[in-house]
């Protein structure tokens, strides 16, 4: 079974600047995302392919994924292949539309042996609507989450407006096996505050973790999706007391605060104990047929 870290930060890196790569790889972030797409133009894809390439013929320094151009591009496949052999997390599939989408994608890190996973991003209002269908497509795939600029444009809502997708999302994901979503990027770059509210937001609704367009934005992703030290102590105590209840033959107890302790508490605290490492707890594990 393979397992995919799940990350507290991603941070977006051009492909065709190794000298912003190598910033990345030094910088707080989780791990990196080497992008093929929106912020490569369209006169420097073939170098930016090049240049990803060329940086992953050695192992990376941190877990990578490689954010290839979409469907319909005529270039994702031969982004595919140049990073199918290399020492990958995954590649992130923008305006991921289907199921269908996902099959051919993974049909091609096949054909390479590549043991790739597959991480989607839905960017329009059919794609969230099909999140279920796309979230079951193929073992492969170990994530789901929004672009939410391309959905903001596709539907014509903003923030509040986005709720219901991102609720989806959630929910899908984690009916399907799958870990919390990633959250969306924060376009807002000198906004650190309100970065740190978004991402609060986002913690509330279910999201683990944040993609981010800059290395100023690392730290305050990293500092909301990492437990405090109050909150692993907490979670410690609450297994230590079901431990011994169990042993002592009860289902659950109730604390001195008035809280019951149960199973649904004790595996709340254990996700709070994995977040707690940094880097985040491994998903769950990859399906391979």
């Amino acid at each position: 079974m393979n397992e995919v870290g799940l990350h507290r930060s991603y941070l977006y890196v051009v492909g065709h600047r190794e000298d912003h790569i190598e910033k990345a790889y030094a910088s707080e972030v989780d791990a990196v995302i080497l992008e093929l797409e929106d912020a490569v133009a369209p006169s420097r894809k073939e170098e930016a392919r090049r240049t990803v390439a060329r940086v992953l013929r050695d192992a990376p320094p941190k877990p990578t994924w490689v954010r290839v151009n979409q469907l319909g591009s005529g270039l994702i496949r031969d982004d595919v292949e140049a990073v199918a052999g290399a020492a990958i997390e995954g590649i992130r599939l923008p305006k991921t539309q289907s199921a269908e989408d996902v099959h051919l994608v993974a049909g091609w890190l096949d054909e390479a042996g590549s043991g790739a996973s597959i991480q989607v991003i839905l960017e329009t209002a059919a794609a969230v609507e099909r999140v279920s269908e796309i979230a079951t497509a193929h073992d492969r795939l170990a994530g789901v989450s929004l672009g939410e600029q391309d959905l903001q444009a596709d539907v014509g809502a903003t923030g509040e407006g986005l709720q219901y997708a991102r609720s989806r999302v959630v929910f899908a994901a984690r009916a399907a096996g799958l870990p919390a979503p990633v959250q969306s990027v924060w376009t807002r770059l000198r906004d650190l505050d309100g970065l740190r509210e978004s991402c609060l937001q986002g913690k509330r609704f279910g999201f683990y973790g944040r993609s981010a367009l800059h290395p100023a934005q690392v730290p305050v992703i990293n500092e909301v999706f990492t437990p405090t030290p109050e909150e692993v102590a907490d979670a410690e105590q609450l297994q230590a007391q079901l431990a011994a209840a169990v042993d002592a033959g009860a289902a659950g107890l109730q604390l001195p605060d008035g809280r019951f302790l149960d199973n649904a508490v004790v595996q709340a605290a254990a996700r709070t104990l994995a977040y707690g490492r940094r880097g985040g707890p491994p998903s769950p594990a990859v399906r391979r047929s």
